[in-house]
């Protein structure tokens, strides 16, 4: 039996404050020494100094760490040529990582499951309400972008892969939670670092640009909408996300979002729009509705992703350029 005092402080450390159910988790997933371990493990530390604190000797500081990481609950860090670990730091990031080990149980699944229909869409709102803006942010479907309209390499998705040194693709763990979406599991691609890491624990394998863009491909065909870090540099993830069980769509109720929008926005063209509906039908977001047979966009709503755009038979719908290129920030 795990000492679940020793739970309850991992899920303080990770920003879960009282939460009934990340102890739960934890207590699934470590015994106590590891448990004692990794509230060691911040900041980073090496196999000697998480030795010396710990009482256990540097073998079994090393077999911990390797189980840790694998496990997803531990992290490693490479500066200056000194190998240290450092365990998990947020919900969502031990979310993804211990979701995806390999023969995780359905019951810490379950588990993950109940956080997020439970816990999660209070507790992320109250952590947006501490940071200056969005986590993710969505960026559009190239091809439906007006022809005057800038694309910079930030709105792009194809130049981010194009970038990427190394790409990597696991399956989408809110999938993997959720258990019965229908949508396509492996989607969710990761770029440099990240690769790297996902490639290391074989939760993910690598990805050549070409098939990163095939997958692209099938998101759009499916309707799932691209998500990347809010900032102008490469970040670590390309998500394609779905409605039902993605964690980004359960943060967007309050003045304060998860997901920014795209620098774009939907607009109907009446001249060609045959009234069809195809696109009210689409939209993830509630953003489209008919007004005198023809579609027409909730500025307030429309997050500018492009899967509208897609599916119109008669091209009526585009994206324009609505936000300034410092609207994502550096």
């Amino acid at each position: 039996m795990v000492d679940m005092n020793l739970c309850s402080q991992l899920a303080r450390a990770i920003g879960a404050g009282e939460s009934p159910l990340i102890p739960r988790i934890f207590e699934a997933l470590v015994n106590d020494d590891e448990a004692r371990v990794m509230l060691l493990a911040s900041p980073p530390a090496t196999v000697e100094e998480l030795a010396q604190k710990s009482g256990l000797s540097a073998d079994a500081i090393t077999a911990m760490m390797d189980s840790l990481f694998q496990r997803g609950l531990i992290f490693k860090a490479a500066k200056g040529g000194e190998k240290k670990f450092y365990r998990v730091k947020t919900i969502p990031q031990m979310h993804d990582s211990t979701s995806l080990t390999p023969g995780i149980s359905r019951h810490v699944l379950d588990l993950w499951k109940e956080y997020m229909e439970k816990e999660w869409p209070d507790y992320g709102q109250m952590i947006m309400e501490m940071l200056p803006g969005s986590i993710m942010r969505v960026v559009p479907v190239n091809e439906s972008i007006e022809p005057q309209s800038r694309i910079l390499a930030y709105d792009d998705v194809i130049k981010i892969i194009e970038d990427a040194k190394i790409l990597s693709v696991t399956n989408c763990s809110c999938r993997v939670i959720s258990g019965n979406c229908t949508k396509p599991l492996e989607v969710c691609m990761q770029v440099d670092r990240a690769a790297e890491y996902n490639i290391d624990r074989g939760t993910g394998r690598v990805l050549s640009k070409n098939e990163a863009i095939e997958i692209l491909k099938k998101c759009r065909e499916e309707g799932l909408v691209h998500v990347v870090d809010n900032r102008q540099t490469v970040g670590h993830v390309i998500c394609n996300c779905c409605n039902d069980c993605c964690l980004n769509w359960a943060i967007m109720k309050g003045p304060k979002k998860w997901v920014a929008p795209s620098r774009f926005e939907a607009t109907v063209d009446a001249d060609l729009c045959s009234g069809c509906e195809t696109c009210v039908e689409r939209c993830f977001f509630d953003a489209l509705s008919m007004k005198d047979d023809l579609a027409a966009v909730d500025p307030e709503k429309c997050l500018g992703c492009g899967a509208c755009t897609v599916v119109c038979p008669v091209d009526a719908l585009k994206l324009k350029e609505v936000r300034p290129a410092d609207f994502v920030p550096v």
